[in-house]
C-alpha cells in the first residue's frame, strides 16, 4: 500500500526547491494554493484538465502581482507545481492555450461550447475533457477549476463579467452544461473577486508605507547632510 503524501511532505519539498525568504504578505497566498493544490492531487477522484490549470496559473499571477524581486516569482510558481508532482511547463502552456482561444471566439460561442450546447472544431482535446467533466458524476469540482471558467469568460469578453446579470446567467448556464451546482460555482467566485479586491487593497497601503518611509529616510539623508553654520565669533 503506497502512503500518501502529507501536506508537511508537500510543503518541505516546496521549502527546498524555493530556498529564498518570501514576503510576508505573499506567503499566505503561496501556502494556501499549495495546500489546495495537494488536496486535490491526493483526491481520487481528481484528475489534472486545462481549465483547472487556467485556474492555478490566473491564481498565481493575480495574487502574486507586485511581487518583489520580481524573477522570485518564476521560481516560486515552479516549486508550488514541483511540491505536488506536476510539471510548471504544462499548467503554463495549457493556461495560454485557453486563453488564446477564448480571445478567439465571441462569448456566446464560448458559453455555448462551455455548457455543451455545440461541439466546435478548435482544440478537440479540450472537448473532450469537457465531454467527460459533463458525464462524470464523480467529477472533483474545485475552486480553482471554478476561477479556470470565470477566467476563460474574462478573456472572451471582460465586460461580461462585470455584469452581474450576465455573468450569473453565463455561469449558470456553464453550470447546467457541465453538471456542477451553480450556487456553489458563483459563491466561489464572489469570494475569489473579494480576496482580489482585499489584496489589491493591501498592496496599496503597503505601497504608501514604503513610499512614506522612503521619503522619511530621505529627509532624514538632506538634514544629516547640510552643513552646519560656523559660529560667527563676535561673543
Amino acid at each position: 500500500m503506497n502512503n500518501v503524501r502529507t501536506v508537511s511532505d508537500t510543503k518541505r519539498t516546496f521549502y527546498s526547491l524555493h530556498t529564498r525568504p518570501i514576503n510576508t504578505i505573499y506567503r499566505r497566498v503561496v501556502e494556501e494554493l499549495m495546500v489546495e493544490m495537494h488536496l486535490l492531487s491526493v483526491n481520487v477522484d481528481f484528475s489534472y484538465n486545462p481549465i483547472y490549470a487556467l485556474g492555478v496559473v490566473t491564481t498565481f499571477d493575480r495574487f502574486m502581482q507586485g511581487y518583489q524581486p520580481e524573477q522570485d516569482k518564476e521560481s516560486i510558481f515552479n516549486a508550488i507545481c514541483q511540491a505536488v508532482e506536476q510539471e510548471p511547463q504544462r499548467y503554463r502552456q495549457d493556461a495560454e492555450r485557453l486563453q488564446a482561444l477564448a480571445q478567439s471566439i465571441p462569448s456566446s460561442d464560448l458559453i455555448a461550447w462551455l455548457s455543451q450546447a455545440n461541439t466546435p472544431q478548435q482544440d478537440g482535446d479540450l472537448q473532450a475533457q469537457l465531454q467527460a467533466i459533463a458525464h462524470n458524476p464523480n467529477f472533483k469540482y474545485s475552486r480553482l477549476f471554478a476561477i479556470g471558467l470565470f477566467t476563460l469568460l474574462e478573456s472572451s469578453n471582460p465586460d461580461l463579467v462585470k455584469d452581474e446579470k450576465q455573468r450569473t446567467e453565463a455561469l449558470k448556464t456553464i453550470a447546467d452544461g457541465l453538471h456542477l451546482v451553480d450556487d456553489k460555482l458563483n459563491k466561489d467566485l464572489e469570494l475569489y473577486r473579494s480576496n482580489l479586491d482585499k489584496m489589491t487593497q493591501a498592496l496599496a497601503v503597503m505601497a504608501d508605507m514604503l513610499s512614506a518611509d522612503r521619503r522619511k529616510r530621505e529627509q532624514r539623508q538632506q538634514q544629516s547632510s547640510t552643513p552646519v553654520a560656523p559660529p560667527t565669533g563676535n561673543e
